[in-house]
This record gives structure tokens, sequence and C-alpha cells, in this order.
């Protein structure tokens, strides 16, 4: 078993152990998580849904992001991560949800939103959703999705107290 796989087993128990389910919702790891969850045998009791919207009008549909957050602040951004994440949860049976929206490479960077710019969202039932900025190296596609699924994993076990 990876150390990822580990992580994921790790957070899945937390969600079983409190009776919530999970839900996703991901942009540029395409699925990365809410796959390496579902990986996981005895997951359908943990897992309920994961929304992969990697364009802006999945967002828009599927999560209610609204368009003028996505026009002033960008797909990569907290605001769109907080919403996809609070999203994830209107939309779902989920009691926490892990959100990831970001910039994996190899192009699509810029000075201000560099290659390896994630947002991170974690929502949960009855509390403030939180968000978190990470910078991963350009050390490949690869390695940036990597890196987000393991980063979401572990913002989901704080968010949940462990």
């Amino acid at each position: 078993m990876t150390d990822r796989a580990a992580l994921a087993r790790t957070f899945l128990e937390a969600c079983k152990d409190r009776g919530i389910l999970v839900a996703t919702a991901e942009s540029c790891t395409g699925g990365g998580i809410i796959a390496l969850m579902t990986d996981m045998p005895g997951s359908s009791s943990m897992v309920d849904r994961g929304f992969v919207t990697y364009s802006n009008e999945a967002k828009i549909d599927m999560l209610d992001v609204r368009k003028e957050t996505l026009d002033r602040h960008g797909a990569v951004s907290e605001e769109t991560a907080r919403e996809m994440a609070d999203g994830a949860l209107a939309h779902s049976r989920a009691g926490i949800t892990l959100a990831v929206t970001g910039i994996a490479g190899p192009d699509g960077g810029s000075e201000e939103k560099p290659v390896g710019l994630v947002w991170f969202g974690v929502a949960c039932k009855g509390k403030p959703t939180r968000t978190e900025k990470r910078i991963f190296q350009n050390l490949g596609r690869d390695y940036i999705r990597r890196e987000t699924v393991q980063t979401a994993l572990e913002l989901g076990l704080d968010a949940l107290g462990n």
C-alpha cells in the first residue's frame, strides 16, 4: 500500500468513525482524489460522490460556482475553491467535502498564478469552510497532481480533528 493509499484509508476511517460521507469537487486532479478513495474496499459506506469540474461551465452547472467569481478571481483562486467545496456540500449527502483547483502544467501558468499553484477548499457541515493555498515545485504535471491529492486528504483529516 502506498503512502497516499494509507492516507486515503485513514481519512475514510475517520469519516466512518464520525458517521459522515465524503464528496470531492476536483478540477486539476481530474478525479484523482475520489479514485484513490474508491480503490479502497468498503469505501462505498464512506464515499458519496465526486464532482470532476474541469471547465468553468461545469463548476457553474454542478457546484453553483458563481460566474462573477470566475470572472473576477479566475478558476484558480481562493474564492472558487471555497464555492466548489460549498457547492459539493450542497449537492451531496456528504458531511465533508474536499475541493481542489490549480495549475498542474506544463503550461497555463503566469507570474501571478504559476504552474504548481493549487487552492484547496474543505467544507464540513456546521463549520466555516476552510481554504488553503499551496505552490508545489514545478516537477511535472504528475508530481503536482499527486501532491495535490495527498494535501487534500491531509487537510481533510485536519478538518476532522485527526
